[in-house]
């Protein structure tokens, strides 16, 4: 039996954003299963170019940092697209990490009770219209109890699928079952017969994010200790050439998808098994660019 299709991760890359329109619709036609958006660029944005390119599919951010702009400016935006759209757009909300914090010069709380507050405030804008579902980014188990409290689903980023049910035991049982509660992950996705340059593709996706002290937090309590000590040490030492090498193939395995199409759709296969309902590929090719990758993506799938 044929693996279902999954969503796929989108990033409008400037000087190609009628290209990346082009693929959004490409995607449609094809069956994905929806069309998710990272924090890269303005998100928003491209979700407003999606209500009206597309007709069919799901979209929605993963995620929208909730600094950026005012809860009200962003009810706005997010009714806006919800009713452009005819009720496809979730709005993947998270409270993104340190570096972009003091990138853009704000001030922080706890994320907890940020989230909280962003989400209540949300809510209370008046005059916009019915808003979408709220989607809250998640690695942790207190953030995923309150995506389960208050929230329409979650959203993992590079999530360890030997850890999945781990994470998900702090949902609800009713949400845990709820088949409209969306439990979604963003997995890094190399296709490629070479599967050593593969490998090296993911490793460099995922480089920055084992620089982030909550997602080493994070691969800790799943199981990597070993691997995370040696990313510190390495930052310690002011060598952050080194810490690819300290990404193990056991790890990257648990977190990525890589290699020929048939070792993909098996890894993929075991990301539904794991609970996770909507697998969002972030596509990277060995062999070219962003654009390269979503054709071998749609070849994958044909």
């Amino acid at each position: 039996m044929p693996v279902a299709k999954p969503a796929l991760s989108l990033t409008a890359v400037p000087g190609r954003r009628h290209r990346i329109l082009d693929v959004a619709v490409a995607a449609e036609d094809r069956g994905f299963a929806g069309l998710y958006l990272p924090s890269l660029s303005d998100n928003m944005s491209l979700a407003t170019a999606l209500a009206s390119c597309t007709k069919r599919i799901p979209f929605g951010t993963s995620v929208t940092p909730i600094y950026w702009r005012t809860p009200v400016d962003y009810a706005q935006s997010a009714a806006f697209i919800h009713e452009l759209s005819g009720g496809r757009f979730s709005f993947g909300i998270g409270v993104s990490h340190a570096p972009a914090h003091a990138r853009f010069g704000v001030t922080v709380g706890k994320p907890l009770g940020d989230m909280r507050e962003f989400v209540a405030d949300l809510k209370a804008a008046d005059r916009v219209g019915e808003l979408p579902p709220l989607v809250f980014a998640t690695l942790r188990k207190r953030m995923i109890a309150l995506a389960g409290e208050i929230g329409d689903g979650m959203v993992f980023a590079n999530g360890a699928r030997s850890h999945m049910a781990e994470s998900l035991s702090a949902l609800p049982d009713a949400k845990r079952t709820d088949e409209n509660f969306m439990i979604a992950n963003m997995i890094p996705t190399c296709i490629s017969e070479d599967i050593e340059a593969a490998k090296a593709v993911n490793r460099r996706t995922l480089t920055s994010y084992a620089q982030l002290a909550n997602y080493r937090n994070y691969w800790r309590e799943a199981g990597y200790e070993e691997e995370m000590a040696g990313v510190e040490q390495a930052i310690a030492d002011g060598e952050p050439g080194r810490i690819p090498e300290c990404l193990s193939e056991r790890w990257l395995a648990d977190t990525t998808l890589f290699g020929p199409p048939a070792k993909v759709l098996e890894g993929l296969e075991a990301w539904y098994d794991a609970g996770v309902r909507t697998p969002i590929l972030v596509p990277s090719s060995a062999a070219g660019n962003q654009l390269l990758a979503f054709e071998e993506m749609f070849a994958l799938f044909a």
